[in-house]
């Protein structure tokens, strides 16, 4: 008899977990806008201290065994005040993150958007930057130019130190305000390549099957700033 209960408690679990993961991986498709407000949601859950997924259980680790769902791409900065997950109050599965120094967006990272955004049919992309960025200070002190490795990434960023300057909204003796307006700058134009690099993204985007916005990090405040 104690073995039987064993084996039907055994059975029950296996039958939960797999219908937990079914029902992630085949949950019902969100549209763009609904995954925006998601992620706002969870800021203000992430601002307030109310988070939701304080820790990952097996239960739910096993549960994505079976696939994922993501219900936005976030490509942002490297930088370890910055995670996604912890800032938009996730749980596994939820976000699809390309992480990069300085957020560019190379062939590699724009492959990887491809993937989440056409095969996984994640709707929504968020070119996240933030305050501070020591990849964007980095463009600015070396004036845009840069050798090796890293002078790759500086490089990335040298339009929108380019664009700054001509606009001259921001002087450059203002180092703090004119490093924010390069950042600004900079995920716009990030936000643009998407679209002008990748056919793929450009063909979803137009469909209607895929939206684009970029967003700031406030590190003092843990506020995420929608910019457009």
């Amino acid at each position: 008899m104690r073995c039987m209960r064993i084996v039907a408690g055994i059975v029950v679990t296996i039958v939960l977990t797999v219908g937990l993961a079914a029902a992630l991986v085949e949950s019902p498709a969100i549209t763009s806008q609904e995954a925006l407000t998601r992620l706002k949601e969870g800021n203000l859950r992430f601002v307030s201290g109310t988070h939701r997924h304080a820790g990952v259980g097996l239960d739910a680790v096993r549960a994505l065994a079976a696939g994922q769902k993501p219900y936005a791409i976030i490509l942002t900065c490297s930088d370890s005040r910055v995670s996604p997950e912890l800032l938009f109050d996730t749980g596994l599965g939820e976000l699809f993150v390309v992480r990069v120094a300085g957020n560019v967006a190379d062939p590699v990272v724009l492959g990887s958007i491809e993937y989440a955004a056409e095969h996984l049919g994640t709707p929504l992309v968020v070119v996240l930057g933030h305050e501070r960025c020591g990849a964007v200070t980095a463009a600015v002190e070396s004036k845009g130019q840069g050798d090796g490795n890293i002078g790759a990434i500086v490089q990335a960023i040298r339009p929108a130190l380019k664009k700054t300057e001509e606009a001259g909204t921001v002087a450059g003796q203002d180092r703090e305000r004119f490093v924010e307006a390069v950042a600004d700058a900079h995920i716009a134009l990030v936000r643009d390549s998407l679209t002008s690099q990748s056919k793929v993204l450009q063909h979803l985007v137009a469909a209607g099957k895929l939206k684009i916005v970029t967003a700031k990090y406030r590190i003092e405040r843990g506020e995420v700033d929608i910019l457009q």
